[in-house]
């Protein structure tokens, strides 16, 4: 990476400072530490050092992520306002989707009001759906920014300004701040509080802002508005009524919920939501989701029990990564009878490894292997060696799948 000017350092310390943000583009490049909320800024730095001893468990994966942000560049941008048709009683600028496991009525003419087929997914939702959209925007920026941090290469950080300006920022393609007409069901609504789910992994995307910090090409400006874009997307789901909605839904989607806002929080500098969100995690969520043998009933009682059942517990799993930042530990919280997320994860290694059956629903297949981004985390977050072995007894896992980088293994738990 090419040294910076120490009268350009300096401008972004002050600029930064007068608009009220963190900035850390006046640190050097090796003292750079990234302020992300999922991921753990440490992590990454040991990461960084072992790419840069040729550490060879670690080379497969960047050698991916590298293709992978080279493919990412010559794409195109992603924009909520490139769908042919706008939402009734709205514009091209709200985001949009169709729920996916509603289908048209087959006894009526019409085909409405639309019926629900539980885990069977509509290839007709995304014809006119912002949900690809806003799903490449997210893997190309994180690609990116990861290719930034990892491989120093300007381009990349350049791309993914590109793409957060063109969806967040820019007057002729950004989104508004809202999801009212998220996961629609022909027949019976333009838009629900279910809808929340399909911006889950924006506190992905937030972390890889994070990774941009030390570019040139995102600025302070850029950073900032960003922020307000963020600020305002937590009040709606704060205050709109379906947010309320989905802030009381008892499975993974209030799971998912929390884990928005406590991230949005922190990264508008609204920590003390961020704490009380946190706070209530354990009665709100924890207990209330896991059983005292480390089910998870809301999960086990759809159509996809097993992908439902990792898809919570990686909510839970991501609570527990922002907390840390706000000195909460949820990773060893437990009811009196026990009821934790390590009990969860515990609850479904045998039938990752073979030692158990599965016996509940899943209609698209078992995947074992699904487990193992989680089983890492865990390795490494109780210091238990028996979680990267459960790895080892699990259908072969790549080694250059991006979670190898972001949370590689490592040669001892102590």
């Amino acid at each position: 990476m090419t040294p910076r000017p120490l009268a350009v350092l300096c401008f972004s310390l002050v600029f930064a400072a007068d608009l009220g943000i963190y900035s850390p583009l006046s640190m050097a490049a090796d003292e750079f530490k990234p302020r992300v909320f999922i991921l753990h800024p440490d992590e990454l730095l040991r990461t960084k050092e072992r790419i840069q001893a040729d550490d060879p468990s670690i080379l497969p994966a960047l050698d991916r992520l590298k293709r992978d942000a080279e493919r990412a560049l010559a794409a195109g941008t992603f924009s909520v306002t490139q769908k042919d048709l706008a939402p009734s009683g709205g514009n091209k600028h709200d985001y949009t989707s169709i729920s996916p496991y509603w289908w048209p009525n087959p006894n009526t003419p019409s085909g409405l009001p639309y019926i629900l087929r539980d885990g069977e997914v509509n290839p007709a939702r995304d014809q006119t759906s912002d949900r690809k959209r806003l799903d490449g925007l997210v893997q190309s920026v994180k690609t990116l920014a990861l290719g930034y941090f990892f491989a120093g290469t300007e381009q990349y950080a350049a791309r993914a300004a590109k793409l957060l300006r063109v969806w967040f920022l820019d007057d002729e393609t950004k989104m508004n701040p809202h999801l009212r007409y998220a996961q629609a069901v022909p027949g019976r609504n333009v838009g629900r509080g279910a809808g929340i789910i399909e911006t889950h992994n924006l506190p992905e995307l937030i972390d890889a802002v994070g990774l941009l910090n030390s570019s040139k090409s995102w600025t302070p400006i850029d950073h900032k508005r960003l922020q307000d874009w963020f600020g305002a997307y937590l009040i709606w789901l704060i205050d709109g009524a379906e947010g309320k909605a989905e802030s009381n839904t008892q499975n993974n989607h209030g799971s998912w919920y929390d884990v928005q806002v406590a991230s949005y929080a922190l990264f508008v500098g609204r920590d003390e939501l961020g704490k009380k969100v946190l706070g209530e995690f354990p009665s709100r969520r924890i207990a209330k989701q896991i059983e005292a043998d480390g089910r998870q009933p809301h999960e086990l009682a759809r159509t996809q029990a097993w992908n439902y059942s990792i898809f919570n517990l990686e909510a839970l799993f991501n609570g527990a990564s922002v907390a840390d930042k706000l000195g909460i530990d949820l990773w060893r919280y437990e009811t009196p009878d026990r009821r934790g997320i390590r009990r969860a994860l515990d609850w479904l290694v045998p039938f990752a490894i073979g030692e158990k059956k599965w016996s509940y629903r899943e209609i698209i297949g078992h995947q074992p292997e699904k487990l193992a981004p989680l089983l890492r985390r865990a390795a490494f977050r109780y210091r238990e060696p028996s979680y990267e072995k459960a790895i080892g007894r699990l259908p072969k896992i790549p080694s250059d799948e991006r979670w190898q980088l972001l949370y590689p293994k490592i040669s001892a738990v102590k």
